[in-house]
């Protein structure tokens, strides 16, 4: 979040077609729960506008790019690298030491799409798995980012934003965000 070394978010893979949908909501959830970017494969350029969009309209700050070269961001990352995979050791036991080592350097949170190869596991300073069973890779980042934050990024202003939602026990309101 703002104050703080960066934390940044890089999808590894994207199957046009297949991951769509699963890969926009990777960046929405990593801009949602404190990310302050994310890296998306090249071929994901939907999913990019998808995330910029909604962060025109509900706020930021918060960048979305493209790469090719998914290895390289994780070789020449100046900081640490963390690789969400159910075959890590587990958030529970590893979070204070990511939490303490963020504290004083950037944080690279690596999210699969398809088959991960090895070298990425070589490459992370951490393989943290959110429990140790299948599930969704958003919602391994989901609790690894609520983790990492110890819940503030939930309490998190939005600068920029055209709208807002309000929240409601039951309805759904979005109102222009200079509306009081």
């Amino acid at each position: 979040m703002h104050n703080e070394p960066e934390v940044c978010v890089l999808r590894y893979g994207h199957r046009p077609g297949r991951d769509d949908r699963m890969t926009t909501h990777v960046g929405l959830t990593a801009r949602a729960l404190g990310a302050d970017r994310v890296i998306l494969p090249d071929n994901a350029g939907h999913s990019m506008e998808t995330v910029e969009d909604i962060t025109g309209r509900f706020g930021g700050p918060f960048e979305v790019e493209l790469t090719e070269a998914l290895n390289g961001v994780i070789r020449n990352w100046e900081g640490k690298v963390v690789h969400l995979t159910m075959y890590g050791e587990r958030v529970q036991d590893v979070e204070a030491d990511i939490r303490e080592a963020h504290a004083g350097e950037p944080l690279l949170v690596v999210v699969g799409g398809e088959k991960v190869p090895f070298e990425v596991y070589e490459g992370a300073d951490w393989n943290v798995g959110v429990t140790n069973q299948p599930h969704s890779e958003v919602a391994g980042l989901a609790v690894f980012l609520d983790r990492l934050f110890d819940g503030r990024e939930l309490d998190r202003e939005w600068e920029d934003a055209e709208n807002r939602v309000v929240p409601m026990a039951t309805g759904k309101k979005v109102v222009p965000a200079d509306e009081e």
